[in-house]
């Protein structure tokens, strides 16, 4: 791994469980259907690409462990789970390699970028996010979460067939994108306790960050061209991974909600019980404005060509919403739970529309 880190993650029930393709199939059935379409579909759009030799079996392996990722976070946190994680689920992983990914062939061109370099950006949709319960460890700014699914990403692309010296492109770039997915890891001042939670919107994605991080630990890393390659496609994967801004309105309001109701669920507060009612409406009002305007940037050439559009077509709109959310609750008066808010929210947004 390209950053040195204190710990190691080793493989959990779910992981156990779900070793292979064969056990996935076994366990999944029919509920596989979502991605092997999004799979075919991509398979199709990349079919310009492939070469006479050795596409059929890079393609094959990345769609394997692209099912198997898909399988372990529907297990984990999604419709799959008794821990059902309300954003972080099997849905971000089709929302990102499907229509995301999609979007950047739209604006530049299936030839934008190489094969590969398609591949990788599909094994970040379904692998960056397989790890959601690690106990907050800060180590060069890359979270816990993100450095066990990056450990459990590099042992399912071995598992699938990939070669850590002969697609070292694929590794160095998985390593740098799932590192770069973090939001602000660190500790509050004094080391007084914290949530993980409570930080998603206290700092941007860490990708912005990544030249002075490789700088840091890594001296000298200019001159080795796969690092920079790999850096490059980092940038495109947070914008990937970021661009809930830039989609249609109703989309991106819900991807907010959905977000919300995760942090309370990790904040262990019930959202039918006033303990829930503040930390809602704030995260959807202050939280929203801050993350939207001004921690939240495109940081890739690509990204921004094909997302910064959309994203300024939100902006009005967001500061609409904000200001008759809280509108509507001053008429209404103190709020009495977090779902009362979120109530208020989505009869806010639907007069948007």
């Amino acid at each position: 791994m390209i950053f040195d880190f204190p710990r190691t993650y080793p493989p959990d029930a779910t992981e156990i469980e779900l070793v292979d393709g064969e056990a996935v199939r076994a366990c999944a059935g029919e509920r596989l259907a979502e991605i092997d379409a999004a799979l075919a579909a991509r398979r199709q759009r990349l079919a310009s690409l492939c070469g006479p030799e050795g596409s059929t079996t890079l393609l094959a392996r990345v769609d394997e462990a692209i099912r198997i990722a898909y399988a372990r976070l529907a297990r984990r946190h999604g419709s799959w789970s008794t821990d059902f994680h309300a954003y972080h689920n099997e849905g971000h992983i089709l929302e990102i390699f499907g229509t995301r990914i999609d979007r950047l062939i739209e604006a530049r061109g299936i030839h934008a970028l190489s094969l590969r370099d398609w591949c990788a950006l599909g094994l970040f949709a379904a692998c960056h996010d397989l790890r959601q319960r690690e106990q907050p460890l800060y180590a060069a700014g890359v979270g816990a979460n993100e450095r066990a699914s990056l450990e459990e990403s590099f042992r399912l692309l071995r598992q699938v067939g990939f070669d850590e010296q002969a697609d070292a492109d694929l590794y160095l770039a998985l390593d740098l994108m799932i590192d770069g997915s973090t939001f602000d890891a660190r500790p509050p001042p004094g080391g007084a306790a914290f949530n993980a939670a409570e930080l998603v919107q206290s700092g941007g994605a860490l990708a912005s960050q990544l030249e002075r991080k490789l700088d840091k630990h890594r001296p000298g890393w200019r001159e080795d061209a796969r690092i920079r390659h790999a850096l490059d496609l980092a940038l495109i994967a947070a914008d990937l991974d970021t661009a809930n801004v830039a989609e249609p309105f109703a989309h991106f309001a819900i991807t907010a909600a959905n977000l919300c109701r995760e942090r309370e669920m990790l904040c262990r507060r019930n959202l039918d019980h006033g303990e829930s009612a503040q930390p809602v409406l704030g995260f959807l009002t202050d939280g929203q404005d801050r993350f939207f305007f001004d921690l939240h940037r495109f940081h890739s050439e690509l990204g921004r060509a094909t997302f910064e559009r959309d994203k300024a077509a939100n902006a009005e709109r967001l500061k609409s919403l904000s200001l008759g959310l809280r509108a509507r609750i001053a008429v209404r008066g103190r709020p009495e739970s977090g779902t009362q808010v979120l109530k208020a929210y989505g009869e806010t947004v639907a007069g948007l529309l």
